[in-house]
């Protein structure tokens, strides 16, 4: 079984859609599709049960406390995490089992933004290569669930960059996968808040991070940078 695990806070616009494309796309197969809620005021939770997935509210907020909880529950031996707004390629479940079948223990996809904005069709460019920096949560993570516990799940200590750290500690220990197709994810912060602006914010976090400064510190630099903008 395949347990596809999605994190959510307040994304009664986009969790429809995706769970309606997700139970389409997994019909006939060994599936279970996991929400793990972190408090949703809006209409996330009742959309989750219209839709007949498994729900579970988190009892702890935060995209890594709440993936590992949706982790710890889980039923499948395979984890598949996936963002909320981020829609995988038609044939993912046929990708996923094939990767693993080839040897491969855990992997991601390609990334796509559903803009055609050259900044975003250029970094989408650079997913294809295995380098840790172009390593992101919106590309998605398939991992034998195993594999992921003896990793020893996702840093909640971490507020920014929790995805990218997993993927370094899981391909320290077994083989990893950039499969060639490509998820599509949503470009509703770019939208708002600027192309160019936004990937310049998220590279200097990306080098605040590698250079070991405080998580608190690069939380604080994040939401100052954002302060007046429409995001």
């Amino acid at each position: 079984m395949i347990s596809i695990i999605i994190p959510t806070f307040n994304e009664a616009g986009h969790i429809e859609e995706l769970l309606s494309f997700l139970n389409e796309n997994t019909q006939n197969v060994d599936t279970e599709i996991i929400i793990v809620d972190g408090g949703s005021r809006d209409n996330t939770v009742s959309i989750a049960r219209a839709q007949g997935v498994r729900l579970l509210k988190a009892p702890q907020q935060g995209r890594a406390a709440q993936m590992n909880y949706g982790a710890r529950n889980a039923r499948g031996g395979i984890l598949y995490f996936l963002h909320a707004d981020t829609f995988p390629p038609k044939s993912f479940i046929t990708d996923i089992i094939t990767s693993l079948d080839r040897g491969y223990d855990c992997g991601c996809f390609r990334l796509m933004f559903n803009s055609s904005h050259p900044m975003l069709r250029l970094y989408s460019w650079f997913t294809k290569f295995d380098i840790d920096y172009f390593r992101f949560g919106d590309q998605s993570l398939f991992v034998r669930k195993h594999i992921f516990k003896k990793t020893g799940f996702f840093d909640e200590q971490l507020l920014v960059m929790e995805d990218q750290e997993m993927v370094r500690k899981l391909k320290g220990e077994v083989p990893f996968i950039i499969n060639n197709k490509a998820v599509v994810t949503s470009a509703r912060k770019y939208k708002k808040i600027g192309a160019f602006k936004l990937q310049f914010i998220f590279t200097i976090i990306v080098i605040l991070y590698y250079f070991n400064v405080e998580q608190k510190t690069i939380a604080h630099f994040y939401k100052e940078t954002l302060k007046g903008s429409a995001y």
